[in-house]
């Protein structure tokens, strides 16, 4: 629903030093398509017309510290991704090139990182 000024969200977007390989994992992760491609900018579309993924380049970047480190880079934002078994979840996120982190905080939600060191979590609906 749009506001009475037309704003809506679209997109999340991720920065990256290689946004065509990351959109690659997510688009394995998630069973989405590109449906933009360059060297710097990669978008993926979801299939049930919801907010898509977005991926930007960033010379620069440094991955973020999970869990959260004084004097480290700090996770800006994560993305939260529903399964019905979280087992098969994280053997399907592993087996597209993730890492299940080491720091679990809770038993119903499995923190991962993308492979460019995002966290990521799969959690169970209820």
């Amino acid at each position: 629903m749009a506001t009475p000024h037309g704003a809506r969200l679209t997109m999340a977007t991720l920065s990256s030093p290689n946004p065509p390989a990351l959109a690659r994992f997510y688009a394995r992760l998630l069973g989405w398509e590109i449906a933009t491609e360059d060297s710097g900018w990669v978008t993926l579309r979801n299939p049930d017309g919801g907010i898509g993924l977005g991926f930007h380049i960033e010379d620069e970047y440094v991955p973020p510290v999970w869990p959260s480190k004084p004097g480290e880079q700090l996770m800006m934002a994560h993305l939260e991704v529903q399964v019905d078994d979280l087992d098969a979840g994280s053997a399907h996120a592993q087996a597209c090139g993730a890492t299940m982190a080491a720091f679990q905080p809770q038993e119903d939600v499995r923190v991962h990182l993308d492979p460019d060191g995002h966290p990521f979590c799969l959690y169970l609906d209820g």
